[in-house]
Formats: structure tokens, sequence, C-alpha cells
């Protein structure tokens, strides 16, 4: 082929090396490559412009296939009239200038052929026409090539094909045929999805990653007239030997080669976004669209800084067009791949979006550049969406367990127990993949990527949670928020975005209560007030909370204020923190029996035969909800299936292993019995349990459970019964009452949607890491103190020689809470100030603001004395 007709070849061939390039002697000696040239970024525009300006250029001559088109510029329409080529090149600049309509349906692209063009069975050299080039086509054979998706392009790869030509260019010791054809097949979209297909449509590689195709026809037709829709889980790409050809490319060790698939995906990707955005619904039609997308994605270089900078986020980004039903597919495919897999597609993404935070200009300061505006970064960010589901989907479900209706049935009876009419709640929009996919995140229980991997830190640090927020809250597609992607956000960055939904709520509430009592003409209360004498704190509590839940349950969205009876403090904070401290030290008193506590996990499961009443547990509900709607973190003990009830799940098996662990390692054993169950332990379907005072009870698993004995067959129904017993069934009089006190608070939250069990329990509880490392690093000094005067590293050095149980007094005395905030105590933000010089005063703090007052003590010792009775005495609040 002569270098003269090269240059009309596709973009993929438009330089040396570029991945179609010159089969000229230069080849040797001429080392510029597209990755080395300059602003790659600017040859991505011009390559989508080309192929925009084309498609209007094809659609003025060819038309779109489609009767009774009514676009104006289009030859199907009748509506133009017949242009020669110069004048349809000339026409479709214009077009393309004013942006101009496109049909949605995309006119074939026949490309002219001569004698000399290759029509080997591996790859051709067929080239795309220019604008400039006189179509050799009717209208009517173009209409036929719409219908009958006429391949454009060269046609697709085949391992064998690939690996005798390695062969042929190692023998001639002269690459140049290899990474032409790569570039023309790999920079075009039809000849990537006809590349690699299997004889049958299904998925050959098993999940250990090995090809199950040995023996079978390559290069065998795939019958086009039995094409399945892209909603159907159906595979036509060997994905093993995509993994096997990578492999072999890169084992080459060729520069030019990998060059060639750089390239190659640059020019791939603009007209791929193209494809994405005007032709979804016949895309949708295609069962072999997704091909490219399976192919691209095993390519295990992805990574290299070469891809890093322009082509896989381009690639990204056109992939994050796909529709919801194509990203099911893809998870659905991908969740079958080995777990490796799937985590070095993660670690890519990662890499991504890391470098192009790192990289980017994000000023804090001028706040005008925001990572939700770059298009790398979120399209990275909808990729790592499929590969979140994937993980999952591959992962332990469960998606017959919800109760939302028992929390439907509780908003019922709570609103329908009050005099005003409830505000109309707004209902969470579903997810579109999670409605393809009929599973949600909260269904996943144990996900074959930790949770914690899809985290990404400098992003996060990077992202200005208040117009993240307001971006989600205005649900505009053309704003891109992360908290609807809330996998990738670390529970820290989750809890800010949560501050600002509860801040908004609570200052609504405060204005809507102000307008009513003016309107009404009554004292205004815009906050919730609490008064409560220390030693009856839980009746003074419950009598008050039981009255607002009555009478109008929205004031418990107020900000929360409490005053302790006889006492001086003002509530800035620290007041609250102290009094739900309290709170839970009763409400967890063995002497109450509200709960029981199992020894060997320390944690509390309700008591089904306790003897207070529903509302004490309903009390229990709001202060939990109010301690995260007033941002508090609490001293509690639950297990995780408690948060995951919460969060709309019921109790199963796997969740016995932390609430209920010795009977879990009982049943597991009874389940793993490799003998005769029924004879050996001769268990029915009724079990005994004990009551308060220790009396036995016996209750039926199922109607008439004395009688039917437990046998190989259904001890695993016994088991799931026997679980949903203990979990669900036994407390379920005291866990509604606790749920609807919860969602007195959080009806209107977007917990459920943000959060998992794991990450609510640490909402709820905090970080259980005490770091005074990073305390020490974090902390600020004022009235005098700095970082290195004499006293703060006497005090430093004291304080890391605590034990674990002072260092808890230590926090209780300067925040009013022990607990360690979600971040770590980096988060903290104590601030130690100067309180006069040598003195016998006490420490004091203002635990509202997390600061520590310390005077000027001579030696280091009396600094040790006085902070250890200070924090060992500390009750009560006074006004200094």
């Amino acid at each position: 082929m002569s270098s003269s007709e090269e240059s009309s070849q596709s973009p993929g061939a438009q330089a040396p090396e570029d991945g179609a390039g010159n089969s000229s002697a230069s080849d040797s000696n001429n080392k510029l490559t597209p990755v080395d040239a300059a602003t790659p970024a600017d040859d991505m525009k011009r390559v989508a412009a080309k192929q925009l300006i084309e498609r209007y250029y094809y659609q003025l001559i060819d038309g779109c296939g489609v009767d009774g088109c009514a676009n104006e510029y289009c030859a199907t329409s009748g509506k133009q009239k017949k242009l020669d080529s110069n004048e349809a090149a000339v026409m479709a600049l214009e077009l393309f200038k004013k942006k101009a309509k496109l049909c949605e349906t995309a006119p074939a692209k026949i490309a002219k052929r001569t004698d000399s063009d290759s029509t080997d069975t591996g790859a051709s050299t067929s080239k795309l026409p220019i604008p400039c080039t006189e179509p050799s086509t009717s209208k009517q054979q173009t209409n036929q090539s719409v219908k009958k998706k006429e391949h454009v392009g060269p046609p697709g790869l085949t391992e064998r094909f690939l690996r005798e030509l390695v062969d042929r260019c190692k023998e001639d010791d002269n690459y140049s045929p290899l990474v032409r054809t790569i570039g023309e097949v790999f920079s075009q979209v039809d000849s990537l999805n006809t590349s690699f297909l299997l004889s049958h449509r299904e998925d050959t590689c098993s999940k250990d990653g090995k090809s199950d195709t040995d023996g079978v026809d390559e290069d065998k037709d795939v019958d086009s007239t039995e094409e399945p829709l892209l909603s159907n889980n159906v595979v036509s790409i060997d994905i093993c030997a995509v993994r096997r050809v990578f492999e072999l490319l890169f084992s080459l060790g060729e520069k030019k080669i990998e060059n060639a698939l750089v390239n190659a995906l640059m020019y791939l990707s603009p007209s791929l976004e193209l494809d994405l955005r005007y032709r979804k619904k016949s895309i949708e039609k295609d069962p072999d669209y997704l091909n490219l997308f399976l192919l691209v994605m095993e390519n295990p270089m992805l990574h290299s800084p070469e891809y890093l900078e322009v082509a896989l986020p381009s690639f990204c980004k056109a992939m994050s067009f796909l529709p919801p039903s194509a990203m099911a597919k893809i998870v659905r495919i991908w969740s079958k791949y080995p777990v490796e897999n799937l985590r070095r597609k993660l670690e890519t993404i990662q890499q991504l979006i890391t470098y192009k935070v790192i990289s980017g200009h994000f000023n804090e300061c001028s706040r005008t550049a925001l990572v939700n505006d770059d298009d790398a970064i979120t399209g990275a960010t909808k990729c790592m969406k499929i590969l979140f589901y994937a993980s999952v989907l591959a992962g332990h479900t469960e998606t017959q367990n919800d109760t939302a209706h028992v929390e439907s049935e509780e908003l019922n009876y709570l609103f329908g127990a009050i005099v005003h009419e409830p505000k109309d709640r707004k209902q969470p929009k579903d997810d579109p993949l999670e409605k393809e996919l009929a599973i949600k995140a909260i269904d996943s229980y144990k996900p074959t990527i930790a949770l914690e991997d899809f985290y990404n830190e400098p992003l996060n640090e990077h992202i200005e949670m208040d117009r993240d927020f307001t971006y989600y809250k205005s649900e505009a597609e053309e704003r891109f928020s992360f908290l609807n992607y809330p996998f990738i956000l670390t529970p820290a960055t989750k809890n800010m975005g949560l501050y600002y939904d509860n801040r908004i709520r609570m200052y609504n509430e405060r204005r809507m209560t102000v307008l009513h009592s003016l309107a009404q003409g009554q004292q205004i209360n815009p906050y919730l007030r609490l008064k409560v004498r220390r030693d009856h704190i839980i009746d003074d509590a419950l009598v008050r909370l039981e009255m607002i839940a009555m009478e109008n349950p929205g004031d418990l969205k107020k900000q929360l204020f409490v005053e302790f009876d006889g006492e001086q403090g003002v509530d800035e904070g620290g007041v609250s923190k102290e009094f739900f401290q309290l709170v839970v030290e009763e409400i967890f008193n063995p002497d109450i029996g509200m709960f029981r506590r199992d020894e060997t996990t320390n944690t509390y499961w309700f008591n089904p035969a306790s003897f207070e009443s529903d509302g004490q547990f309903t009390l229990i509900g709001i202060v939990l909800g109010l301690a995260i709607y007033n941002n508090i973190i609490l001293d509690v003990h639950f297990p995780m299936v408690i948060y995951r009830k919460l969060l709309g799940k019921k109790g199963i098996f796997l969740d016995m292993q932390d609430s209920h662990p010795v009977l879990y390692n009982s049943l597991q054993s009874f389940l793993d019995y490799e003998g005769d169950v029924e004879d050996t332990f001769m268990q029915t379907f009724q079990i005994t349990l004990q009551d308060l005072f220790g009396a036995p009870l016996t209750f039926d698993l199922k109607e008439n459970g004395s009688s039917i004995p437990v046998t190989n067959d259904n001890r695993e129904e016994f088991v799931d019964l026997y679980a949903d017993y203990i979990l669900n069934k036994s407390a379920e009089k005291q866990f509604r009452a606790f749920l609807r006190g919860f969602l007195m608070v959080t009806d209107e939250s977007p917990i459920k949607q943000w959060f998992t069990p794991e990450e609510v329990e640490m909402l709820v509880c905090g970080s259980k890491h005490l770091d005074f490392e990073a305390l020490e690093e974090a902390t600020e000094y004022d009235g005098g103190f700095t970082r290195i005067s004499p006293i703060i590293k006497q005090f430093w050095e004291i304080v890391h020689g605590f034990s674990e149980e002072d260092k808890k007094k230590l926090l209780m005395f300067c925040t009013g809470s022990d607990r360690v905030p979600i971040g770590g105590l980096a988060k903290l933000k104590l601030i130690i100030a100067r309180n006069g010089p040598d003195s016998d005063r006490l420490p004091t703090s203002h635990t509202c603001f997390n600061v520590l007052l310390l005077p000027s003590y001579s030696t280091k010792e009396k600094l040790e004395e006085r902070l250890i009775k200070a924090i060992s005495n500390a009750k009560g609040f006074g006004m200094l």
C-alpha cells in the first residue's frame, strides 16, 4: 500500500506509530508518536469535530434512512436539494458551526474500495471516506445498509490471526503491519465490537479466569439472525482470548505497539461518546455493542501514565453515557470475573481519579474550580459505580428480607396519632441501575471487595461539601453530586453532608415555627428545649419527649437545647453531650432490665421479657435519632444487626455471628454435622428458651413444630427459622417501639441512601481508635501558648503516658464526650489556651467549643497532678 493511500484512512492512521503507521522504510527511523505530541486534548477535540462534520456530510448526501424523517438538513426528508460532494462538505461545516439538528440514526458510511484493498480474514486496510469523497452508493442501498447494520471499517480481529501476524512480524523484524492493524481496528467502534467473538454467545471464562473454549473455531461467523437484545445477559466476546492477546502484545516490549493502543483509544473515545449521546436507542438493540467496553477494560496497562493523561479519561467519560440497562449487563458480566480482575480495574479507576485530583487546579481559596466539574473525575466515578455493584452482586446478598412495610406502618401509626397533618414527605428517587439489577447496596452482606477500598481519600479532601450538597438537592442533570455516588465517599465526608441536611432542616423548622407563632399570636419557641434533673433524667426526658411526640413530632427536628435543673451551664453543644451520656448510662443499666448484655461481645440485645413500657423503648429510639440529628456521638454497644434493621432489613442467620456468637457457632456446627441429624439430636421445630427468672419457655418455629422432626434435608430451614425468631420475632414489640422513636427524627433523613450499616454504627458511636498522636498534630493553641511552649511539650508527654481510661476521661473533660468523632481525633480541633500564670487552680474547659484552659504551671509534676485531679472529678456545669 502506498503512503498516499494511507492518508485517507481512519483517525488511527494519521501518523507513524499511532496505530496504523506508514509501511514505508522510514518507519524504523521516525520516532515521533502522537503520544509525544503537544496538547493531546486538542487532538481529541479536533477528532470529535471532524466526526461531527462527517455525520452532517453523510446526512446531507445519503440521509438517515428513516421513513418520514422531518429534518430539513437530511437527504431522506426530501426537503434538502441534491448536493455534490464539495457543496455538501461546505454546508456540513456551516451546520457544525450552528449546531444544527442531527438525526438520531446516523447514516452508514460505506467506504470506497480499490482493487488493492486487502480482504484478509483477520483485518483489512479498507478506508473511511473523508468529506470530499464522492459516495458510491444510492439512497436505497444506504437504507438497506442501515437496516442490516452493515459493518463499517476494518473487520474484527481474531486471536489466531493476531498470533500469526505477530509471528510474521518477528520473522521480518518489522512490527509496522501489527502496529497498523492495531490502529485500524482498535480505533473503530464496529471493528472492536466484532473482534474476538465466540462461536456461541456465552461467557467461556469461568470464575478462575480460565477459558472453556478449547477447540472452538474462532473464525466461525456468529449467526446474526438470533441477535438478542442488550438487556439479555449474553456475552459474545471471548474475554479469555482478549486477555491472552493483551498478554502477547505487551510481552513483545515494543513501544510502538503500546503507543498504537494508547492513540487508538484516544481516537475511539470521541466517536464512542457521540454514539452514546445521540444513538442510545439503537445501541440498546445491539447485542455486541458492549464488547468494546469489556475488551478495553481488560487492558492491563490502563493504569500507566500514557493512558491516565488523556486516553482513559476520555474513554471513562464515554462509558459514563451508557444507559442503565447496558451498565446492568456489564455489572452482571463483571460479577462473574475473578476478584483479582475486579480489584485491578478498581485500582486503575482509583489511580485515574487520584491523578486528576492531584494534578488539577482545585483552589480551595477561590473555590472556582470544583472536582464536580472535572469530566475525567466524574466519568471515572460513574464507571466505578459499575465496579461497586459488580462487587456487591458477586458477594453474599439478601434481597428477600426487606422490612419497608414495617417502616411504613410505624410512620402511619406515628402520624395517625397526632392532630397536625403531616407534611408531604419527599420520597428518595430510585437509582436507575439498582432498579435494573433489582438489588440495593444495603442488600450486600459481604461484597467481594471491601467497601473501604472504594473510598478515595484525595478526592474526599478536595470535595466542597456545601456546594456538592447544593447540587444534590437541586437534582439538576447538568450538575454532578458525589452524594449520588456515596460508595466513593468516606464516612467523615458523608457525615458532613448529613450535617448540612440536618442544619437546613433545623432552620426550616425554626422559620416555620416563627411564622406560625406570629400568625397565631402565640409565644415563639423555635428550639427543642429540655429541662431535666440529674437524679430523674430518664423520667423527665421521657415525659417531655412523649408530650412533644404526641403534640407535634416535627418539633423533634428543631435544634436541641438542654438545661440541667439548678445548674448555670448554657448549652452550646457541651451540655447536650453530657445529657446524652447520662441517658445512655441509665438506659443500659442492668438493674432496669431493658437490654441483655452478651459477655462475649460486650453488646446489648433487646430483652423480650422486659417489664418496661413501649414508651421507654420509643425514648431510646428518639435519643438515637436526636444524637444523629444533632451530630452527637453516643457510647452505645449494639450489634451490627440493629443498624441493619434500622435501615430496613430483617436479621438473618449470618447476623447472629456478632449478636449471639455462642448460639451461632452451635447452629453452624449443627449445619456442618455429617451424620444423621434426626437420630443424633432428635430435634423438632420447637425450641426452648428461658424467661427473665430462668423458667423454660417453648416456642414453635412453624405450625405443629413439636411434631416435625429436623432432618438433614430441612435443617437449613430450621436454622433460618431459629434465627428469624431470635432476631426478629422474639423482640418484635420492643424493636417496633424503638424504630418508631428513631423514625420520628430521621424519617426524612438520607441516611438510608448514603450510609451502610457499618457506617451508621460509626455515625452513632464514632471511631474506636484513640490516636492521640493525630490529636496532637491537629490541636491549635491560643492565649500565648504555641506548639513549642515548654508546658505544652510537658502536657503531651503526660497525656501520651495515660492509660486508655484516662485518655477517655481527658476527652470527656475537654469535649463533653469520650467518643472519637468520625474520621478520627484529627477531626476534633482541640484548642489549648493559656489561663493565667502559675496557680493552684485546676484546669477548666469549654466543652461546647473543645477548649482546654490551662494555667502556666511551674513544674511538670504540678501539671500532671492538677490535670489528673480535674479529669477525675468532672461533673456538672458552672459559669466562669
